[in-house]
């Protein structure tokens, strides 16, 4: 996969794509084929495989295409400021319950076409490019939705983004790093441009490509004449306002697994 089909990637879990101008797209990491396009193959396969590998509980393999902002002990500023932003957050997306007024302000589902979503993405494209500049915590990139029993879409919270480039201050600058860890895909081999067929490949009982598989660098994707990618989206965060109870659950994201594999139990905010 090239460079401009990599212009038709997403973000997410499931992955919100981002219309930013090609000047844009290196600072933003997240981009989205024009209003009223269908997203490319590509685009739609690595977005339910990302979705599909952070499901549940993560080996090694996985862990080695995921990247966790650090642990930090959290501080009672970081309580202050992480209670602020949720309690923003969560007046500001509460008419949100109806995802029709979701879509009358902007936000779109991203990949309708893929049914049974894990966590259902709507996002606002404007607020997602201005998001690389400035943060409003009233004004998220993605809102969140879980299908519930009645099959009717939940809202169950919101997604900042940031590019894929931000340094550490500036994430914990809009989100406290002490209570919650961003995190980034990375290291992914794809299978080249026009070679579609060789996502279902499998080597050792293991995927050849996306993020299962154990190949993790550049030579090792070279070896299967694969494309490789060391960062194929950028830094996002789930904030769980509508299903958290306290602030280590609200910030728990899908990812406390990943943390629990490595070791680091979820943060507890300082009292």
């Amino acid at each position: 996969m090239g460079t401009s089909h990599l212009r038709t990637l997403t973000i997410a879990i499931a992955f919100p794509l981002l219309a930013v101008p090609g000047r844009l797209a290196g600072q933003s990491g997240h981009v989205h084929p024009p209003a009223g396009t269908k997203p490319a193959a590509d685009s739609v396969k690595m977005a339910d495989m990302a979705d599909h590998a952070m499901s549940g509980p993560m080996d090694e393999n996985m862990m080695k295409h995921m990247q966790l902002t650090p642990t930090r002990t959290p501080t009672h500023d970081d309580s202050v400021r992480a209670t602020k932003v949720v309690a923003e957050l969560k007046q500001a997306i509460a008419k949100y319950q109806d995802t029709a007024v979701a879509v009358a302000d902007g936000y779109k589902m991203f990949l309708p076409e893929v049914k049974n979503q894990r966590v259902y993405h709507f996002t606002n494209n404007g607020r997602a490019v201005l998001a690389a500049f400035h943060f409003d915590a009233s004004k998220p990139t993605s809102v969140l939705y879980k299908r519930g029993a009645d099959n009717q879409l939940h809202l169950v919270g919101a997604m900042y983004t940031m590019p894929k480039n931000a340094s550490l201050k500036r994430l914990d600058d809009r989100v406290p790093l002490g209570l919650a860890r961003w995190h980034e895909h990375v290291n992914w081999c794809l299978p080249k441009k026009g070679d579609g067929s060789r996502w279902i490949e499998q080597k050792n009982g293991k995927p050849v490509f996306g993020p299962e598989s154990p190949i993790a660098t550049k030579a090792s994707c070279d070896a299967v004449n694969g494309d490789f990618h060391s960062n194929v989206f950028g830094w996002m965060i789930h904030v769980n306002a509508y299903e958290g109870t306290d602030l280590a659950s609200i910030f728990a994201d899908d990812h406390h697994d990943a943390n629990e594999h490595a070791g680091h139990a979820t943060p507890k905010p300082a009292r």
